[in-house]
């Protein structure tokens, strides 16, 4: 199993965190996101769509409001302030303009040091990967550049969002090549960040319990990294 460097994140001090759904940052990227607020670095969370299709047996009405409450509840544990949600409908996510554009106005308002996302790969160890994480990873890699680019989406400008430049794109659950270092308290907070998202675990009675899957996660990495505990990100620079 290939090692992984330690992440310096020591110049890192404001980062976007940037998925599909309410939920898909808490499947080990939160723990590090605890940690980033224990030390002070801003972090907020763009969510492109409501997760109104995530739950087969409730009607998209009864679960927008369900799943934005237990959305919120997790970034409280972790720390995050700052949460937005688009309206981009769930399970029909496509990386359009208008996707890059609504990402690309996030990343020129909240100015962050570094973006991160969720793997857009088809095939993923456990499976095939959902098409509005796909959506959502190759959309947000193009607005990076969008947001950097000052003839691209110029009605931005003139609304007096300067073009900014996102130095690096971290990837969770992505072919890793570095370790975000966290400690005991970073992967509790991680796995009560996931089991706030309750009436959607709920309805999911075969999906392992949050107190064996974070710890499983981190656990991992933390040995290819040569620590108790990591977070494993694919590192580009942009």
């Amino acid at each position: 199993m290939t090692e992984l460097s330690i992440f310096d994140d020591d110049d890192v001090n404001r980062l976007l965190c940037i998925v599909a759904h309410p939920d898909d940052m808490e499947y080990g990227a939160s723990a590090a996101v605890a940690k980033w607020t224990d030390q002070g670095k801003a972090v907020s969370y763009l969510l492109l769509t409501r997760g109104e299709a995530g739950i087969r047996e409730m009607s998209p009405e009864k679960v927008v409001p369900l799943r934005e409450g237990e959305q919120r509840q997790a970034c409280t544990i972790v720390g995050v302030e700052d949460l937005e949600i688009l309206d981009f409908p769930d399970g029909l996510l496509e990386p359009s303009h208008e996707l890059r554009r609504a990402i690309a106005k996030k990343i020129r308002q909240f100015k962050p040091d570094a973006v991160m996302v969720t793997n857009w790969e088809l095939k993923m160890p456990w499976g095939l990967n959902h098409v509005d994480h796909r959506a959502a990873g190759i959309a947000t890699v193009d607005a990076i550049r969008d947001a950097d680019n000052p003839w691209v989406f110029t009605d931005l400008k003139d609304d007096g969002l300067e073009a900014w430049k996102a130095d690096r794109l971290l990837v969770n659950m992505g072919d890793a090549t570095h370790a975000v270092v966290l400690d005991d308290e970073h992967v509790d907070r991680a796995v009560r960040s996931l089991e706030a998202h309750t009436v959607y675990l709920e309805a999911l009675p075969d999906h392992p319990a949050p107190s064996d899957m974070i710890p499983g996660i981190t656990s991992e990495a933390g040995t290819r990294a040569g620590v108790k505990y990591a977070l494993p990100v694919q590192v580009f620079d942009m």
